[in-house]
């Protein structure tokens, strides 16, 4: 799989993706779909969209990547998981079929997804990219609208050394006069997208423009207020979620501006559904890693963010939030450009280096150089659980110990947290 070894197990075209949509009689064509791309934030605004149209009242499937605990975290159907029987079965029946196309674990997992969400009568299915968007399995898709959240240097290797270029391949999902969802309107991608568009005959929208948070604040029932300074086409003012990032003020509009988009093509959300929905994301989907609060005295923040924009967004909260010492427990994959991350990486923190579990990761002795070479003050180590040990003996009460810089480091640290609960 990809998320383990990397570029050896992408598969850069949608020969098989199409061959096994034919095999499995088009699964995707028995619910409505959306199809939502980019380089950050498409995890929540997935999650976000699960939690309000399961509020409303449909049947909602989500398929997203990579898992974090458990494979079934991938599917999910109103917020539960694939059963286990569902994923065993569906392997056995099919092997013959995937011994003859050798697909990739995650076209595998993509036509499980579809195949699921079809046998629980989907109404509607929230479907996130893997990687890139144009080459991607999940492209065979025509969604009632296309959603990319925003661009940023990712994956270059696949992608484009640019960000007009990884534009381009995440403009890739747009369909014939389907509309499109842009999250940020950013100077580089803009006109990229707008073209792409008028040749698709596609309807574009650009969420910032139609909706713009002043600001948010935490409040006693640990949750965020937003509140909006620009509110397109409701009427409220402002708008609680159980996600405590700050950066998901990008992730909202985003969100809000898909939601209204069905709206127009008939697919209704009352507003009552849109508050419960975002009042109650991690709560309806089981949203894991994203500026999850892992522990108190010393505060304890995971977090899946990894690449240099993800990682800016959490710098910035990190700033607003009291503390004195910041501990940072770290580690990475194999293909980051570390050297533009740590240009950017606290110089008075206290660093806990890691390896995830994983054979993708970038080893110790690689990451421990770059950061000797930048005069970091850290500790090496093995393994995640080795590293957060570190920091919390050394952290006090009134300190903040971070735990990120890789989907696998957050992953690799819940599991040992909760085999120790």
């Amino acid at each position: 799989m990809y998320q383990r070894i990397g570029g050896p197990a992408y598969k850069a075209d949608l020969e098989n993706a199409l061959f096994l949509d034919k095999a499995f009689h088009h699964p995707h064509k028995k619910f409505l779909t959306i199809h939502i791309a980019g380089t950050n934030g498409k995890g929540s605004v997935s999650h976000m969209l699960a939690s309000v149209l399961q509020a409303e009242g449909y049947t909602t499937g989500l398929y997203t990547s990579p898992h974090l605990l458990d494979f079934r975290e991938r599917i999910k159907v109103n917020g539960m998981p694939v059963s286990k029987q569902f994923v065993v079965e569906f392997t056995e029946n099919n092997k013959r079929l995937f011994e003859q196309t050798k697909p990739s674990f995650f076209e595998m997992t993509v036509f499980m997804a579809f195949e699921y969400f079809a046998y629980k009568k989907s109404d509607i299915a929230i479907v996130e990219v893997g990687l890139g968007g144009r080459l991607d399995t999940t492209n065979i898709i025509t969604p009632e609208v296309s959603v990319i959240t925003n661009i940023s240097k990712d994956h270059t290797a696949f992608l484009g050394n640019t960000v007009a270029q990884i534009a381009k391949e995440k403009a890739g999902i747009m369909k014939h006069s389907v509309p499109v969802v842009i999250g940020e309107t950013q100077e580089e991608t803009r006109d990229i997208f707008i073209q792409t568009a008028g040749k698709k005959n596609s309807k574009i929208y650009f969420a910032d423009q139609y909706f713009s948070i002043a600001y948010g604040m935490k409040n006693m029932m640990n949750s965020v207020r937003y509140n909006f300074s620009n509110c397109y086409h409701w009427t409220f003012h402002s708008l609680d979620t159980d996600l405590l990032g700050h950066y998901q003020r990008r992730n909202i509009p985003t969100a809000l501006m898909v939601l209204a988009v069905l709206d127009m093509k008939g697919i209704r959300v009352k507003l009552g559904s849109i508050r419960k929905g975002f009042e109650q994301v991690r709560k309806s989907t089981g949203l894991l890693g994203r500026w999850q609060e892992a522990g108190y005295n010393p505060l304890t923040i995971c977090d899946i963010a990894h690449n240099k924009s993800g990682i800016e967004n959490i710098l910035l909260q990190i700033q607003s939030t009291p503390h004195k010492t910041l501990h940072m427990v770290l580690g990475f994959v194999s293909d980051k450009d570390i050297e533009e991350i740590q240009q950017i990486l606290p110089v008075n923190a206290k660093y806990y280096l890691c390896e995830p579990d994983i054979p993708r990761a970038m080893k110790i002795s690689v990451l421990s150089a770059g950061f000797k070479s930048k005069g970091f003050v850290f500790k090496e180590f093995y393994n995640v659980e080795d590293a957060y040990r570190e920091a919390a003996a050394n952290a006090k009460t009134s300190d903040m110990i971070y735990i990120g810089g890789s989907t696998f480091v957050v992953a690799d640290f819940l599991r040992w947290k909760k085999s120790i609960t």
